[in-house]
């Protein structure tokens, strides 16, 4: 039986990929600074730690005898285009310290797997209509926040351990991921996440505010296809960092027009001034494409799968 520790398992994503690789029998170990705050979790131990702290991260990935096959790093101090745009200073400290500390840990552990979860936002701001940007396309660096500057130094330092120590890395740049299970409200939730809640909360013909003039184009991939990704990726030959996302792009008006849909009630748009990010994101796919991945959830397939949670907790909070 393979072992597999996920740091950030108290998360969404690390959340969702702690079933993944339960359903693929692994023996998993989740670790956070939390507990998942929104499912129990499926792994077979759970620790609570602060990667932030070396110590804990030799906690995290030493086992009483053995070691671990692979190592999933996705935890981070991080939430949406609010917190991004608020906590300049907490995403760089922290997030690097956890990042520096793992990867150094989980070389020296002779841990031969190591996946780091980085983010499209290492990407220069975008056009609407630009051809499709690759992976190599991040350099010359300039991405649109901080957050992304700390991602893209992380992929360095991963890299160079790769190179230097023979640790064999898995880097996956990741797009808008939403879903059940995920955080709904409270500041570090997600553009599809707030738009659910806001209309979740609304009556009908009611009226939910948009930050910005809502032609922001984004795309949005559904949590299971994002698992599925990093997993074929973490045991694929690809070497250097690979985009996942969905290939349907829409503005945000068109995805909060989606979300009213799939509740069926007549909501109206109010724009209003707030972090919107980047103008654009066009990415190529054709890297992971190239291991069979490919993202099966449509925008309305997976809005199908998460309105009806976040409702439910919408209700649930009204009614506590």
């Amino acid at each position: 039986m393979k072992k597999a520790v996920v740091c950030g398992a108290g998360g969404f994503i690390g959340g969702h990929l702690v079933k993944k690789l339960k359903r693929e029998g692994y023996w998993v170990r989740g670790v956070d600074i939390k507990m998942h705050e929104y499912a129990p979790t499926q792994a077979d131990e759970f620790l609570l730690l602060d990667l932030r702290q070396e110590p804990d991260c030799y906690a995290a990935l030493t086992l009483p005898q053995g070691k671990f096959d692979e190592v999933y790093q996705l935890a981070a101090d991080m939430g949406g285009m609010g917190f991004i745009h608020s906590a300049e200073c907490e995403i760089m400290h922290n997030s690097a310290l956890i990042n520096i500390h793992m990867t150094r840990t989980a070389s020296e552990l002779g841990i031969p797997r190591y996946f780091f979860s980085s983010s499209v936002c290492v990407y220069r701001d975008m056009k609407v209509g630009e051809p499709e940007m690759t992976e190599a396309e991040a350099f010359p660096a300039h991405p649109d926040n901080e957050y992304g500057w700390e991602k893209l130094y992380s992929e360095r330092m991963a890299l160079a351990y790769e190179r230097n120590r023979g640790m064999e890395v898995r880097i996956a740049r990741f797009q808008n991921c939403y879903g059940p299970e995920g955080t709904w409200t409270g500041g570090r939730e997600k553009a599809p996440a707030a738009l659910c809640r806001k209309i979740a909360e609304a009556e009908e013909d009611g009226t939910i505010e948009v930050w910005g003039d809502g032609s922001a184009v984004r795309s949005y991939t559904y949590v299971d296809d994002m698992v599925e990704g990093i997993y074929l990726l973490m045991h694929s030959d690809l070497h250097t960092a690979a985009n996942i996302g969905c290939p349907q792009y829409v503005t945000v008006d068109e995805l909060a027009e989606t979300i009213a849909r799939v509740s069926g009630k007549k909501i109206n748009l109010k724009h209003v001034a707030g972090p919107v990010g980047v103008q654009s994101r066009n990415f190529s796919n054709a890297r992971i494409y190239s291991i069979g991945w490919k993202s099966r959830f449509s925008l309305e397939d997976g809005i199908r799968l998460t309105y009806p949670w976040i409702e439910r907790q919408v209700k649930l909070h009204q009614k506590a």
